[in-house]
Parts: structure tokens; C-alpha cells; sequence
């Protein structure tokens, strides 16, 4: 079987070598080469908790190792026929962990960790200013101000881009990131007649119309759509196993508890009886860089989620307490950045509020839902600086906002040498869901079962983060860079909150957060 993969890829690598030849001269087709490498190595701990009592036995929370070294290739390849039609293609090699068996790096490195990230195609129609880009490829919605708080990832979609001149644009789209992965049946004690691929699917629509002038730019957007009653119900979905995002904590109200994580106590959830469920997002980015040296960022966004089916969820432990849920969800958010360039840097600050839940089950979530958010005001907390890092049980937690509301200061793009520049970052999180809402959870660390699922922590109104970021790049060549990374997060979720005295509610002990972090990235 090795023998026969290894074959196949051989033939591969010729067919593309020989196309890459011949096609050149014989379709005048040009081929271009892109790439990023990235080498890292961290050390850090970005469990927030110290342990977890369960039944009443104690065990450590997070028993990762404290050092990880990972390297991650992402490699183009452009075919340019024209400036009107080419494809493009993305190899994704890692992210390996040096040593481990499972991602092709322990002793040999012959593992075969490769994936196709993207493959497009884009061409105009003639004699116009309307274009299209059908494939694989990466979608971020229009954004400003910390990210994007609800899709940025990549998808299979078509996406078309009219210029009605240089001032005002239209982009429309329809995505299709779930389809065909339901086996059929009864999934996670949900009890269906439902064959397999049966309702399944997710698509979503979205329209957007960029309007640029001097000085200012606004791209009100809109995203509808529709999810299959039985989208979800795949092992990937629930249980954190897909290549990016975990819609099962940010598109429903469970947290983790679906996953087999801690969250809401469900004891069960019945099938949706309509075929498709609504889902429904907007936003409204600005950015105003008409006041240089000022640059000012804002951005507003809510989401809907319609209830489909319902769930049965305990208080307090209790087995005699029964209360119906609804798996509605619906939120929103507003975050702001200003800036101030100087000649030795740029000082600012930023912040945020989004709703948060308000204690009743019975009619949803308050919280922004989201597919696959990347809020980047912070780099620990938050996605920022590099977008990637050497792994230590998730050192970029990539948020959302949902649930909580924050503020902080930074100084970036501070240099005193040439070639060498530091950002300097505080920021505090907040929670703006009801403390109510813990007489609902199943376990007294429920909180912290979200902090890896792209929502982050679940915080209350009594609970708190403050997150300090210092980050040093200095460029060795002009596509080479070394970025130094260091964060520390000091925990105030409140105990008292947390540590009730229902039955078997369990209890932990919390611990602040650090992480240091090298990384190398080679650009071409």
C-alpha cells in the first residue's frame, strides 16, 4: 500500500512537471509560485484552568506538553493565461508538530500530511468589468476593527464582482460549506427516519457593495441562508474535527456539551421538524482615513440562527428540574479601533461590546453565532499578529466576541533600529451573559470547555481577563522575517460564580496563562 501511494505521487509529480513544460509553450499559459513557510517553537501554558474535580477526583486540566515545535507550508501555484482567466491552486504540507507520528514528522518523515486548501478558477466576462472566482478559495466577509466576528476561512464557492466604476462595487456569492456527510439515522441519541445525505446540506448567500470615496470607505453586507436539519450530525462537526472553525459551539446554544465537553446540562434534544432552518447575517464596516494622522474603525454585525428542534436541559444538577430550550441563537455585536500615526509608531486603543445570554433557556442563545470568526484585536486571546502559531493546546484562541465586551490600548509599529519594530498591547475581556445562566451548566469549569471553540471562555457579567501582548519582527532579508511573541493572561473569572454546591457539580481551580513564541517566515 506505502509502495502504491508512493508511486502515485511520483506520477503526479511528473504529470505536473511535463504540464508545466508543455503547456507553457503549446497554451502560452504562464506559471507562477507562491509561498509561505513557517518554522516555530513555543513554550507556554494557555490553560486557564489548573485543574478539574469530578465525583470527587482531582486531575490536572491540561497535561500538553509545555514546548512544541511545528512547521507549516502553504504553496500556490497560479496558471495565468491571461490578466482575464487563470487557476490557482493551494497545497497545505502541515501543521506538523516535529516528532509526531500521526502528522508525518516523527522518526523518517514519511508521512503524507498534505491537503488542497484551494483550487479556483477565475476569469472575466469579455467586454466587461464583471468577474467570477468558482472554486475552493478563501472568504473573509467585509470587515474592520478587530475581524471578522463571523466567516473567514476557505469554501467551496462562486463568487462574482461587478465595478460599476472606481468608486462603487457589488459582490455577491453562494457558499456551500456543508453537504453530503450525514450517514443516515439516529445521531448523538437524536432519534431520525432520515436516510443518509438526506437534508444535509448548508448553503449561504451573501451580497456586499463596497462603496470607496476619499478619505472613506463602507461595505454594508448581508448573508442569508439555509441548514438542513441534519447538517450537523457528523463526527467532524461535533467533536472539533474539522480543518478550521467549530460551528457546533458558535452556531447553537449547547457550549461544548454536545461534543462530550462540559456546557449546558442537556439530558436530550429532539429532531427539528421542518426540512431547513433559517440563518441570517449582516454587517456594516467603516473606515475613515480622511483625518491622517487619525485612522478610525468601526463595525457593527448580527446573526440569527432559527430553532430547530429543542432540547431538555436540568437545573442545578437536578435530575426532578427539568426546563425546555430552544436552539435559536441570535446576537450582535459593535467594536471600534482609533489610531494615531506618529513618526516612531502607532498608538491606539479599541473595544468592543457584543450581547450576551440572559438567563433564559427557553427562548435561545443571545449570543452572536458565527461559522469560522477570527477576531484578531489581541494576539493570545485573539488571532492577531501572524494569524499562526506553534501550537501549545491553542495559543491563538481566534474568537468570536460572543458573550463578552472588552477595551484596550496599544502601541504598534514601534521602531528604534532599522528593520525591527514592537507592538506593545493590554486589553481587558469582560462577559455580558447573565450569571444566572450557571444553574444550567453540568460542570463548574463549563466555562472554560469553549475557550479552544473559537467563542472563547463563557463569561458572565462577574467574570474577567486581562490579556498583555509584547511582539518583536525583525526582517533578516526582505522575505524573510523573525517574529518574537510574548503573552500572559491574568484570570479573574469568579469563583463564587462558578463553585455552587449542587450535586456532583464538581468544582477547579483557575491559573493565569503565558505563553513565549519564535517564529520563522519565509515569504515568496
Amino acid at each position: 500500500m506505502f509502495l502504491k501511494r508512493k508511486t502515485i505521487l511520483s506520477a503526479a509529480a511528473l504529470a505536473l512537471t511535463l504540464g508545466l513544460a508543455f503547456g507553457q509553450s503549446a497554451e502560452a499559459v504562464d506559471f507562477k509560485a507562491r509561498g509561505i513557510w513557517s518554522m516555530g517553537f513555543g513554550v507556554g501554558d494557555s490553560s486557564l484552568t489548573k485543574d478539574v474535580t469530578t465525583n470527587g477526583a482531582k486531575q490536572k486540566a491540561n497535561n500538553s506538553d509545555q514546548f512544541v515545535s511545528r512547521q507549516r507550508v502553504l504553496l500556490f501555484l497560479d496558471a495565468v493565461a491571461s490578466e482575464n482567466l487563470m487557476g490557482s491552486v493551494q497545497f497545505k504540507l502541515g501543521p506538523q508538530d516535529w516528532g509526531r507520528s500521526g502528522q508525518g514528522s516523527s522518526l523518517g518523515a514519511d508521512g503524507t500530511l498534505v491537503r488542497v486548501t484551494q483550487a479556483n478558477m477565475q476569469w472575466s466576462v469579455p467586454q466587461t468589468d464583471l468577474k467570477f472566482k468558482m472554486g475552493l478559495q478563501y472568504l473573509a466577509l467585509p470587515n474592520a476593527a478587530g475581524g471578522s466576528a463571523v466567516f473567514d476561512t476557505q469554501a467551496a464557492a462562486v463568487v462574482g464582482n461587478y465595478a460599476f466604476n472606481k468608486n462603487v462595487r457589488l459582490t455577491a456569492l453562494w457558499m456551500r460549506p456543508f453537504n453530503d456527510n450525514y450517514q443516515g439515522g439516529t445521531y448523538n441519541n437524536v432519534i431520525s427516519n432520515d436516510k443518509a445525505s438526506y437534508l444535509d446540506n448548508m448553503d449561504l448567500f451573501a451580497l456586499s457593495m463596497p462603496l470607496t470615496f476619499d478619505g472613506i470607505s463602507i461595505t454594508p453586507w448581508v448573508m442569508p441562508g439555509m441548514m438542513g436539519r441534519n447538517t450537523g450530525k457528523f463526527g467532524a462537526f461535533t467533536n472539533y474535527g474539522l480543518n478550521d472553525g467549530s460551528p457546533a459551539t458558535t452556531l447553537y446554544p449547547y457550549l461544548n456539551k454536545i461534543g462530550a465537553g462540559h456546557g449546558l446540562n442537556v439530558t436530550g434534544v429532539t429532531n427539528a421538524s421542518k426540512e431547513y432552518g433559517t440563518v441570517f447575517w449582516a454587517g456594516l464596516p467603516v473606515k475613515v482615513t480622511a483625518l491622517e494622522p487619525w485612522n478610525i474603525e468601526f463595525d457593527t454585525n448580527y446573526g440569527f440562527v432559527e430553532q430547530m428542534g429543542s432540547f431538555n436541559v436540568m437545573r442545578r444538577n437536578n435530575a426532578n428540574d427539568v426546563v425546555h430550550g430552544s436552539t435559536q441563537r441570535q446576537g450582535w455585536l459593535a467594536k471600534a479601533l482609533v489610531e494615531y500615526k506618529l513618526d516612531w509608531g502607532v498608538p491606539g486603543v479599541f473595544g468592543w461590546y457584543a450581547s450576551g445570554d440572559d438567563g433564559n433557556v427557553k427562548n435561545g442563545s443571545e449570543r452572536l453565532p458565527s461559522v469560522c470568526a477570527y477576531g484578531n484585536f489581541t494576539s493570545f486571546m485573539g488571532d492577531g499578529n501572524l494569524g499562526w502559531s506553534p501550537n501549545v493546546n491553542f495559543m491563538d484562541k481566534s474568537l468570536s466576541y460572543a458573550g463578552t465586551w472588552g477595551f484596550g490600548a496599544q502601541i504598534r509599529d514601534v521602531s528604534f533600529l532599522d528593520r525591527l519594530t514592537h507592538t506593545f498591547r493590554v486589553a481587558y475581556w469582560g462577559g455580558t451573559n447573565s450569571p444566572s445562566m450557571v444553574k444550567y451548566m453540568d460542570h463548574a469549569n463549563a466555562w472554560d470547555s469553549t475557550s479552544n471553540m473559537f467563542d472563547g471562555p463563557y463569561m458572565t457579567t462577574n467574570d474577567g481577563l486581562l490579556e498583555f501582548n509584547v511582539i518583536s519582527s525583525y526582517k533578516i532579508y526582505d522575505n524573510l522575517e523573525m517574529n518574537v511573541e510574548l503573552g500572559y493572561v491574568a484570570n479573574y473569572m469568579d469563583s463564587s460564580t462558578w463553585n455552587k454546591s449542587y450535586q456532583n457539580f464538581g468544582s477547579y481551580s483557575k491559573q493565569d496563562a503565558w505563553k513565549g513564541q519564535v517564529v520563522f517566515q519565509y515569504k515568496f
